[in-house]
C-alpha cells in the first residue's frame, strides 16, 4: 500500500509477488532470511509497477475525463460523528502525503515506506535494500526532511 496507494492494485501485486516467489524458490540460496528475500521481490515488483503506472498516468487521466471507470482508493475510516468537511480535509491531507511520498527519490521512498508502512527496523531495511544501516538512516533522515519541506510548502499555499 505504501507504494501503490490503491487497495485493489496492492492486492493484485501481492498475488503476483507470491507467484514470482514460488517460481523463483529454487534460486533462493539462503544467504539472507527468507523474509528479506521475499521483501526484495515485493519492493522490486512495487517499484516496477509504480514506474509503469507513472508512464500511463496521462492516459489514466484522459480516460477519467472521457468517462472511464475511476480507480477506487482505500477509504478513510470515518466515524458517524465526523462532519463531511472534516472528512474532506482528511482526504486532502492523505492525498498531499501520498503525492509528497511519490515525489521522493526512489531509494528514499523505499526506505520510508519500509520503515513507516511496514514497521521494519533499519537493519531489516538495509538487508532488503542491500545497503548499510548507516545508509538507511541517512535515507530516512533525508526522506523525512524532504517530506517536511514538501508538506510545509503545501500548507503555506493554502
Amino acid at each position: 500500500m505504501g507504494f501503490l496507494h490503491h487497495k485493489e492494485d496492492a492486492e493484485d501485486l501481492t498475488q503476483e509477488v507470491f507467484i514470482r516467489a514460488y517460481q523463483s524458490l529454487s534460486r533462493f540460496k539462503g544467504d539472507a532470511a527468507f523474509s528479506t528475500w521475499l521483501y526484495r521481490i515485493a519492493v522490486n515488483a512495487s517499484l516496477n509497477k509504480v514506474r509503469k503506472s507513472s508512464k500511463n498516468l496521462i492516459l489514466q487521466h484522459l480516460d477519467k475525463l472521457f468517462g472511464g471507470e475511476e480507480v477506487k482508493e482505500v477509504p478513510l475510516p470515518a466515524s458517524d460523528t465526523e462532519d463531511p468537511e472534516n472528512i474532506l480535509i482528511q482526504k486532502e491531507h492523505v492525498e498531499w502525503v501520498r503525492k509528497a511520498l511519490d515525489s521522493l527519490p526512489e531509494n528514499q521512498r523505499t526506505a520510508i515506506v519500509l520503515s513507516k508502512y511496514d514497521d521494519l527496523s533499519q537493519k531489516e531495511i538495509a538487508s532488503i535494500m542491500n545497503t548499510t544501516e548507516g545508509a538507511v538512516e541517512s535515507l530516512l533522515q533525508r526522506a523525512k526532511k524532504n517530506l517536511r519541506e514538501k508538506l510545509s510548502t503545501k500548507r503555506k499555499n493554502i
